[in-house]
């Protein structure tokens, strides 16, 4: 499942407070609207709220893998709901990060380095070029490279899913495309106004870009990863 917050003009007890959604796809490969509900996306609290309510509604295994940015207080929440869940970070948010703890003048050069790693067919490739970037650029850029070290892990996991998924799951790019919906129309509100009236505004929006959301390419695949089947560098271990 994808997961993220955007920040709405909407008010929790006198302080700024966003909207949280969550996309799930089930098993033939339809991305649906899991959740949508007003919270504070970096605290741990309002996301366990939110997955204990969907582990409620019939949500019982949990996922096998959520995408998301690496600052949101969902993780420590996905940690104690659904511990088995595997963690992929966001790419482009990662990628973000980076470039932004470096100068223009060579951010150029390191974006392309970053794409050759989440874009290598292998993960011992990725991990080659993981280590090129860090020796390339670790003295003059610290906390650049310290950006990209910290969640070397999180970072790879697609490599362990079905490479026809490999597109949908590297990055949070299936729920930001509904999130520029929204933002378009609370800009042009200029305030939101009461806690219901956002989130009904926002849940309409998502419900209508829905029925536009593209299925998962190599969807005859979630049964296999759904039942545990190990996949090495995105194909199908075959016993021996």
């Amino acid at each position: 499942m994808w997961v993220d917050g955007i920040h709405v003009n909407v008010r929790l007890d006198e302080e700024s407070s966003g909207i949280l959604v969550i996309m799930g796809a089930d098993a033939k490969g339809k991305k649906e609207l899991l959740t949508v509900s007003a919270g504070y996306r970096e605290s741990k609290a309002s996301w366990r709220e939110i997955l204990l309510d969907l582990q409620r509604r019939g949500m019982e295994e949990g996922p096998k893998l959520a995408i998301g940015d690496g600052a949101l207080g969902f993780w420590a929440a996905l940690r104690e709901v659904f511990p088995k869940c595997r963690e992929q970070r966001c790419w482009v948010h990662k990628t973000a990060n980076i470039l932004d703890k470096m100068p223009k003048s060579v951010q150029g050069k390191a974006k392309s380095m970053l794409h050759e790693m989440w874009q290598a067919p292998t993960k011992e490739k990725a991990l080659a070029a993981y280590e090129h970037f860090l020796s390339s650029w670790r003295e003059k850029y610290p906390k650049a490279t310290e950006c990209l070290r910290t969640e070397k892990e999180e970072l790879f996991t697609f490599y362990d899913f079905p490479a026809a998924h490999w597109v949908h799951i590297r990055m949070t790019n299936p729920i930001e495309s509904t999130y520029a919906t929204v933002r378009i129309r609370t800009k042009k509100t200029k305030g939101c106004g009461s806690r219901a009236v956002t989130l009904t505004m926002v849940f309409k929006l998502a419900r209508e870009a829905e029925k536009t959301w593209r299925w998962l390419m190599g969807h005859e695949q979630i049964p296999l990863v759904m039942a545990g089947k190990k996949f090495i560098e995105g194909e199908l271990e075959v016993a021996a």
